[in-house]
């Protein structure tokens, strides 16, 4: 017989009805919300729905994901139950009349996985309940830093066009309840640790995903309501708000192997970081940004 997901009390599965009550109806984002036992990636299952027409605001979470990617095609898993592993389907470049949005076009969509990080930095900070001093931190483009270590990493990918209009599709993954015997093994360089292991009071998944999505939704309004300006909307001040690589020396790894060093100093109108080098400054769309100091 499988296993019950309630034999380790530590980890109870999601409430998907209660999940859906509080997330999903008239006037929301969030369209349907499906939670899978277990399935490869829940960013490849939502970029297949997207190719298939799926409207903007599909939501797919797994207790367990098998063949979860991040950035670069590095994996990531974790135990049954021990983290959130969330994708959504967002549309940004479908105009929608009835909340009065237009088309935002692609140079834009570089503010998602940003837009996503400030959604899981303000959960964690209002329900998580770490000790004093411990504050999660942003780490551009698309981790969670708490104390210095990864604790949560966002994946953008884009769609093309399947019959709904261009999609991206927005994953995260947040470490809740690892061990230290269960992390991966430094992540994107660096070391991994887990809200328990932070030493959070609060790691009961539901309010945090409930949160999460919940603020997801709330930025990503803001932003197509001020069409795609992310100071405009507020993004962009919440976003420097929380980034810990801002004000830091970084060493920039390029995707074609190049390297350079200097102080990142801003964040772009198009989300790239701005890197100040003795040759003048330089702004990062992509790559691996490692903190030096």
């Amino acid at each position: 017989m499988p296993r019950s997901p309630y034999t380790d009390l530590d980890r109870p599965p999601l409430n998907a009805r209660a999940l859906e009550r509080a997330l999903i109806g008239p006037g929301e984002l969030w369209t349907s919300l499906d939670v899978r036992t277990e399935t490869a990636s829940t960013n490849a299952d939502v970029v297949e729905a997207a190719r298939a027409g799926a409207p903007e605001g599909l939501v797919e979470v797994a207790e367990r994901q098998t063949a979860g990617r991040g950035r670069l095609g590095r994996a990531w898993q974790s135990p049954p139950r021990a983290g959130i592993a969330v994708s959504v389907l967002l549309r940004p470049g479908a105009a929608d009349p009835e909340r009065g949005w237009q088309p935002l076009p692609p140079k834009a969509y570089a503010w998602l996985p940003l837009l996503a990080g400030v959604a899981v930095a303000e959960a964690v900070i209002r329900l998580a309940e770490l000790p004093d001093g411990v504050l999660p931190a942003l780490k551009w483009p698309n981790d969670l830093l708490v104390g210095d270590a990864k604790c949560a990493g966002i994946l953008a990918e884009g769609v093309p066009d399947g019959g709904g209009g261009p999609a991206v599709v927005v994953g995260i993954g947040l470490n809740v309840t690892l061990r230290a015997d269960e992390l991966p093994e430094r992540p994107s360089g660096l070391p991994a640790t887990s809200l328990r292991l932070a030493g959070a009071e609060v790691t009961d998944r539901d309010p945090l995903l409930r949160a999460t999505l919940r603020g997801l939704a709330t930025w990503y309004e803001r932003w197509r309501e001020a069409g795609g300006d992310a100071s405009a909307s507020g993004l962009r001040g919440a976003y420097l708000s929380r980034c810990a690589t801002v004000g830091r020396e970084v060493r920039v790894l390029l995707p074609g192997g190049a390297e350079f060093t200097g102080e990142a100093t801003g964040v772009d109108d198009s989300g790239r970081l701005i890197v100040r080098t003795p040759e003048g400054d330089r702004t990062v769309a992509a790559g691996d940004v490692l903190h030096l100091r």
